[in-house]
């Protein structure tokens, strides 16, 4: 495979090497040989091990957490990439850190996304690659172009293959209306709002459910779980409704503080997520994991030959 930039050079950070590797047998291009490792002061070492001049370079690196580390760590693979005179640097972000602060909702406050975005041009990406953003806004803060993926096509396949009767897609926030109506769609389903009230940035109220669940297997759907409140409480409310079934279903398992005894007591069947992030030995006990990384090597690949990304996957 090769274009104006040259041959395709995958390069992984340390962030979630199994999703690396997943993406690199995809496409049977090995991973390149690079020393990401950590002085004994916790700085970020970089050694590119290969001659990538004018190669066409993609760094696999989601921002997941520890989030702070996996950003230092792509950037400065960007700056590196950057310096070896690489032809073309995409940064293939998966999970977008800091996404959830993508304005000013009070005084005196960063907006993060922006920062991120800032920092990951000005470090020598070309290019963005990530996969459901919390905001699909955020690809406003970029002036180099973002490919903004969808995990719908692989969570809906796992949906499907479950064969449920009289389904209804819900979503936990008025929020994520927009994308459980694309899951309604495929699925040809009812759509169900649970309004929530935010207590505090940790903490949610569920005032009412705005559609009809009773008697019916309800598909939760949202970008990620955090701590596991808002969803669970979501779940618990369409249970004393009298919905049957009840399947989450979202893109990011960020799964941290009470997230996995939380979804473990919930009322849900299955817990269906992508591997954009990587999974400790503790993990709730109902997960399904489907993994984006046939995805995310299509796309290298479109990428890579100039062909349309957006017309795969709309």
């Amino acid at each position: 495979m090769t274009n104006a930039y040259g041959d395709i050079t995958l390069i992984a950070g340390t962030a979630h090497p199994d999703l690396a590797k997943a993406i690199s047998d995809c496409l049977d291009v090995p991973l390149a040989e690079a020393r990401v490792g950590r002085f004994t002061d916790g700085e970020v070492d970089i050694k590119l091990d290969e001659d990538i001049r004018g190669r066409d370079v993609f760094v696999l690196q989601p921002t997941c957490p520890p989030v702070n580390d996996a950003w230092i760590e792509l950037l400065l693979l960007l700056d590196a990439l950057r310096r070896a005179s690489a032809g073309r640097v995409t940064a293939v972000m998966p999970y977008y850190g800091y996404a959830r602060k993508d304005r000013k909702d009070e005084g005196r406050v960063p907006i993060s996304a922006k920062v991120v975005a800032n920092t990951l041009a000005a470090s020598g990406a070309d290019r963005v690659v990530t996969l459901d953003m919390h905001a699909a806004q955020i690809q406003g803060f970029f002036d180099i172009p973002v490919d903004h993926l969808y995990a719908r096509p692989v969570l809906l396949e796992e949906i499907e293959a479950m064969g449920l009767e009289d389904p209804v897609v819900v979503t936990p926030d008025v929020g994520g209306t927009k994308m459980a109506r694309a899951y309604a769609k495929r699925l040809g389903a009812g759509l169900a709002i649970v309004d929530k009230r935010r207590v505090s940035g940790t903490e949610t109220a569920i005032e009412h459910v705005i559609g009809e669940v009773e008697g019916r297997n309800c598909i939760i759907v949202d970008d990620l779980i955090s701590t596991g409140g808002s969803i669970t409480q979501a779940a618990a409310v369409l249970k004393s409704k009298g919905a049957k079934a009840i399947i989450i279903a979202v893109s990011h398992p960020v799964f941290v503080g009470p997230a996995v005894s939380r979804l473990d007591a919930a009322p849900v069947d299955a817990i269906l997520v992508t591997d954009s992030i990587p999974q400790g030995e503790i993990r709730p006990k109902k997960l399904k994991v489907c993994s984006i990384a046939p995805i995310l090597a299509k796309t290298i690949k479109s990428i890579h030959r100039s062909e349309s990304v957006s017309s795969l996957f709309e």
